[in-house]
C-alpha cells in the first residue's frame, strides 16, 4: 500500500481493477517498462494520478511477474521443448516462468489456482487443453490473459492458440511414403479429443484419398502419443495376416515404440518396415536408425506463446487468434521402398 484517497490505502490491485488490466500490467506502467500498449498505459496513468498513487523506491519495487505455464503431464521430451521456448522469452522480458502438472484433476487444479491468485501473473499458457467455464471466469475477474497450445477444440470463449500446421505435415510424411512406393501404410493415432490428432489423420487419410490408396480401417490404431501404446499398436499392426509396409506414428515416442516392436518381431527398420514419427525429438536423430519425422517447431511454439502471453498482459491485441506454425518433413534413415513379398 503506497497511497491514500481520501484516507483509504491505494493499491496496484486497486488500480488494475479499475483500469481492467491485470497486476502486472500495472506493476510495468509503474516501473516505466516499455511493453504497454499506449492507450492502456495512458489509462493507468490516468487512474495513478487521480488516485495520488506514489510510486514507491527503487529499493522497494514490485517483484517481476510470472507466466505460468499448465500441462497435463510433464513425462514426456515434447515437454521439455515447450518450456524451453517458453524460458527463452520469459527470460529475455524479465520475467519467471512457473511450470505445473495438474493432470486436470479438480483438487490439483483447485490448488494449482488458489497458488497462481497469490502470486503476480504475467498470463497463462495452458498446453493440451481448453479454458473450462469456471476457470475462464476465474481468468476475466482476474484481468488474467490465456493462450493455449494445440488446444483440445475450438473454444467458444476465443482464447488464442498456437498450434503447428498438422494436416500439412501428416500430409507430406504419407506423401513421402506413397511416393517410394508403399501402399499399405499403417497409422497410429493421436488422443482424439486434441484437435493436432484430428489433423494428421485427416492428412493421412487426405494423402491416400489424393493416391486413389482405399484406406483400410484395420491399419489405424489407436494411440496417446507415449511410447507403450506405439509399441501396442506395432505389434498388432504387425501381427496382421497382411501387415503394412510403414507404420506412420503420429508422434515420435510411439515411432520409438513401433521400434522396440519391431525389433521384438525379428524385423529390421527400414529393411522390413519403414517407419515415420511426428515431432522430431532431440533424441531420435540418435536412435537406429536415425528416424525420418515431421519436425513440429515446438520450442518456437512455446516462445510465441510466451510472446502472445506478454503482449495480451500489455494490453495490446493479438493478429490472430488461431496461429500455427510450419512442420517440416525431415528425412533421415527409417523409410525406404518397401521389400516385395
Amino acid at each position: 500500500m503506497v497511497g491514500t484517497d481520501n484516507g483509504r490505502n491505494v493499491t496496484i490491485a486497486m488500480i488494475a481493477r479499475l483500469a481492467g488490466v491485470s497486476v502486472p500490467t500495472v506493476s510495468r506502467v509503474v516501473n516505466g517498462r516499455s511493453d504497454v500498449a499506449p492507450q492502456t498505459r495512458k489509462r493507468v496513468e490516468e487512474l495513478l494520478t487521480r488516485y495520488g498513487y506514489r510510486r514507491r523506491s527503487p529499493t522497494r519495487q514490485t517483484a517481476a511477474g510470472l507466466i505460468d505455464l499448465v500441462f497435463n503431464d510433464l513425462d514426456s521430451p515434447w515437454a521439455v521443448e515447450i518450456i524451453r521456448g517458453v524460458e527463452e522469452v520469459a527470460r529475455s522480458s524479465g520475467v519467471g516462468t512457473a511450470v505445473s502438472a495438474i493432470h486436470w484433476r479438480i483438487s490439483s487444479a483447485k490448488q494449482w489456482l488458489d497458488n497462481m491468485r497469490a502470486r503476480s501473473t504475467e498470463g497463462v499458457i495452458l498446453v493440451t487443453s481448453m479454458v473450462n467455464p469456471p476457470l475462464h471466469a476465474e481468468f476475466c475477474r482476474l484481468h488474467i490473459p490465456v493462450v493455449i497450445i494445440d488446444p483440445a477444440g475450438v473454444d467458444p470463449r476465443e482464447s488464442p492458440t498456437i498450434g503447428a500446421t498438422n494436416w500439412a505435415g501428416s500430409l507430406s510424411a504419407n506423401q513421402y511414403l506413397l511416393g517410394l512406393g508403399h501402399r499399405r501404410i499403417g497409422f497410429i493415432a493421436g488422443p482424439p479429443h486434441l484437435m493436432c490428432s484430428r489433423a494428421r489423420l485427416d492428412g493421412y487419410r487426405a494423402a491416400l484419398g489424393a493416391a486413389g490408396v482405399p484406406v483400410d480401417p484395420a491399419l489405424v490404431r489407436p494411440g496417446n502419443f507415449h511410447p507403450e501404446t506405439g509399441y501396442l499398436a506395432g505389434t498388432q499392426l504387425l501381427a496382421l495376416p497382411d501387415p503394412p509396409t510403414a507404420i506412420f506414428a503420429s508422434s515420435d515416442q510411439m515411432a520409438l515404440g513401433v521400434y522396440e516392436a519391431v525389433r521384438k518381431r525379428g524385423l529390421r527398420v527400414p529393411g522390413d518396415i519403414s517407419v515415420v514419427g511426428f515431432d522430431d525429438l532431440p533424441e531420435v536423430r540418435w536412435c537406429s536408425p536415425p528416424l525420418t519425422t515431421v519436425r513440429q517447431p515446438l520450442a518456437e511454439m512455446g516462445m510465441l506463446a510466451a510472446r502472445t502471453v506478454l503482449r495480451l498482459a500489455g494490453g495490446e491485441k493479438t493478429d490472430s487468434e488461431r496461429l500455427e506454425l510450419a512442420t517440416e518433413l525431415v528425412i533421415r534413415d527409417s523409410a525406404a521402398p518397401p521389400r516385395r513379398r
